[in-house]
């Protein structure tokens, strides 16, 4: 598969780096995905070690959370200037040094500077961003199959590697544990940069027009600026929000501890949440092709209904054991969990054209407030009434929401301005604009059927939908029905008024 650009780039920029970016950045975000759910882990050992609150720790895990979002805007701005190398390299090493820091923090407040700045801003830079950039540049009608496979590379950091580095915080401490995931950025970071070698120029290839911004972070903050006009923006924020809080907040920082509550050993319920992993990779590569063929609105609103209804009846499956309910349950989130990622990123790019990876970054960034603040609010809710069943209805009906606010977000239509109306021909008198067929009912049948198939949403590349009207009217002789197109309206052609 080649790179390209949503715009006309050289054959040679669009051939570089093809699956060898792919595989390079499938790794860090595995790596990446590695450090966001060990979390789940430090909580119970730290509190029981150092008799350190639960509220306390999950300081360190909001800021986390909330630097991993804040981040992915400027590292994809970051990303179009220096390359993917040098920023996912930086990243990686950073992530490593705050994992080394907590080995060693002493105090809830240095794990917070320790796992809270270094892991939260290494993992921004290395997961989200660092997909819908490649996901973005993928070739026309690959672009939901690339996201869903770097998200779903996420989902094997994430929970696949859970079990092992559960078996190594109970043989030989969390603090291993956290030295040993130290060292696979750092080995991940030397593949980075040897594989990666000369990219910069190849990156800049890939994007024209926005590698050479003057200063990344006035990029990116002018992006911000532009979207927050726009309605669209505010739900995608949203219900991304909604998302991050009954994901990357409850479910995996929190899971492990609730089963621990209810007997379960920590081994048990990691190897849960392995199988969530799992099944999360076919559930985020399948809503990747789905995306690709439908409305994506139909998958991000099918995505939250069915989740709602996981979080309001895991309460009821608890046990101390590992049973078919709770199997049941780790297969149907899986699925569910990280597949609304492909079609957020179609809709952010139907609403926003060019700048579709910078405000995802952003949306993104909402994400992760709402999982800071539900990974903050579950254990202070634990804490002070003694469980979570209270969390996880309150997450499902906020899931519930925000499948209806998903049908809401709509794009934009205009009008064609009056020149480009079709006009009917007198009787007896050809139209010049019609190239096929008579005059009468016949050439008005056409334009009709032409006019009702571009009058459909379609969710393909901007390069192709670009060249759909063009196709239309050289074969059916309708020139005049698709008025002039912004970039963000690309997506959507549209007709003029037909007699």
């Amino acid at each position: 598969m080649a790179i390209s650009s949503s715009r006309q780039e050289p054959e040679q920029g669009r051939a570089a780096h093809g699956w060898t970016v792919v595989g390079v950045a499938g790794a860090a975000i595995v790596t990446a995905g590695a450090f966001t759910t060990f979390g789940g882990l430090l909580l119970v050992p730290l509190h029981e070690e150092r008799g350190w609150s639960r509220a306390s720790i999950g300081v360190a895990f909001a800021i986390s959370m909330v630097l991993y979002g804040v981040t992915a805007p400027f590292a994809a701005a970051l990303m179009d200037r220096l390359g993917v190398r040098r920023v996912v390299v930086a990243a990686l090493v950073l992530a490593g040094a705050g994992a080394a820091g907590t080995a060693v923090a002493g105090s809830p407040a240095q794990v917070a500077a320790a796992w809270g700045l270094g892991v939260g801003l290494g993992t921004g830079a290395a997961s989200t961003a660092l997909a819908a950039s490649v996901a973005e540049r993928a070739g026309a009608g690959r672009r939901g199959l690339v996201a869903g496979l770097l998200t779903a590379a996420g989902v094997v950091g994430q929970f696949v590697f859970l079990p092992v580095l559960s078996r190594v915080v109970e043989g030989y401490g969390w603090q291993a544990a956290a030295w040993g995931l130290a060292g696979a950025a750092g080995l991940v970071a030397a593949c980075a940069l040897v594989l990666l070698r000369g990219s910069r120029a190849a990156a800049q290839a890939l994007a024209p027009g926005t590698g050479g911004a003057s200063h990344v972070v006035t990029r990116a903050l002018r992006v911000l600026a532009a979207a927050t006009r726009r309605p669209a923006f505010w739900l995608l924020a949203g219900v991304f929000a909604v998302c991050g809080a009954s994901t990357n907040g409850l479910l995996w920082n929190h899971f492990t501890p609730a089963a621990h509550d209810h007997g379960m050993p920590a081994t048990s319920a990691s190897t849960l949440l392995a199988l969530v992993g799992i099944f999360n990779v076919a559930g985020t590569i399948a809503a990747g092709r789905l995306t690709d063929r439908v409305d994506p609105r139909r998958v991000l609103a099918a995505c939250f209904g069915l989740r709602a209804l996981t979080l309001v009846t895991l309460p009821l499956l608890w046990s101390p054991s590992v049973g078919v309910p709770l199997v049941a349950f780790a297969v149907l989130f899986g699925l569910l969990d990280v597949a609304t990622v492909p079609p957020t990123l179609a809709l952010c790019r139907v609403h926003f054209g060019p700048d579709a990876v910078v405000v995802f970054g952003w949306v993104n960034a909402a994400h992760q407030l709402g999982a800071g603040a539900m990974a903050h609010l579950s254990g202070l809710t634990r804490d002070t009434l003694g469980t979570y069943d209270p969390v996880w209805v309150g997450a499902g009906a906020l899931c519930a929401g925000a499948a209806v606010l998903v049908g809401v977000v709509r794009a934009r239509r205009r009008r064609a301005p009056p020149s480009h109306r079709v006009r009917p021909a007198a009787a007896g008198v050809r139209d010049p604009g019609l190239t096929v067929g008579t005059a009468g009912s016949a050439p008005r049948a056409a334009v009709r059927r032409t006019a009702r198939r571009l009058s459909r949403p379609h969710w393909t590349s901007r390069r192709d939908n670009a060249a759909a009207p063009s196709r239309m009217g050289t074969s059916c002789g309708v020139m005049g029905l698709v008025g002039r197109q912004t970039p963000e309206h690309a997506g959507h052609p549209q007709p003029g008024h037909l007699p």
